[in-house]
């Protein structure tokens, strides 16, 4: 199963509408992507338009989802609520990368959350973090985008020290960020997973994650 759920359209910074992302990843083999944008109080009631986008599109499984991205720390939980009231049925949480000035602690914050699904890029990730992401089923990202990967190789020893689970998503905004299972093995093997263990993050981690969104 090949799937990528962190995807970004016209709707936030991307280049895309969504069906024509819908369209181009199914032409790539895969069975499911969500469109996630970023999101904070200013345009939470966007994933309502979003998401008509997402129903009754053949060929391959669509979601809509949030990037919380910049929200302050202590209101994490309430945006994720008014997301969620909209539509939203893949929850990000952007996280604390080497390259944005994310406010510390939003790691933390976003892992004792049991709404989140997924911490994106979250750059120097604690094994304690780790730890509360094996805890809660959060699945750390391992990141296709340039600048958010620096801390892949980071968030992949994490992980294999704690147990926690991992993703690898493209982070798209545009045509030339959209993977394929050759690419997303390479950016597995690349943060340092073994090739059996890349092939178990692609397929086994994505199929158990579709059936978390599905319950």
């Amino acid at each position: 199963m090949l799937a990528d759920f962190h995807v970004h359209s016209i709707y936030s910074d991307g280049e895309l509408i969504p069906s024509e992302i819908f369209r181009r990843y199914s032409v790539r083999g895969y069975d499911a992507v969500a469109v996630t944008e970023h999101i904070d109080f200013s345009n939470y009631e966007e994933i309502e338009k979003i998401k008509e986008s997402t129903e009754n599109f053949n060929g391959i499984e669509t979601f809509v989802g949030a990037e919380i991205t910049h929200v302050p720390v202590n209101r994490i939980e309430e945006i994720i609520g008014r997301a969620k009231d909209h539509g939203a049925e893949v929850i990000i949480v952007h996280g604390e990368s080497p390259v944005e000035p994310v406010e510390a602690g939003t790691n933390s914050r976003a892992l004792e959350l049991s709404d989140v699904d997924i911490l994106a890029h979250p750059g120097f990730v604690t094994e304690e973090e780790a730890y509360k992401a094996k805890e809660n089923d959060i699945y750390l990202e391992i990141s296709a985008r340039s600048g958010h990967c620096y801390c892949n190789g980071h968030v992949a020893k994490v992980s294999k020290e704690t147990g926690a689970s991992v993703l690898v998503n493209s982070d798209a905004h545009g045509p030339r960020d959209l993977l394929d299972e050759e690419m997303e093995m390479k950016i597995a093997r690349g943060a340092g997973f073994s090739e059996n263990k890349a092939k178990e993050i692609v397929n086994e981690n994505t199929e158990r994650f579709m059936k978390r969104l599905k319950r």
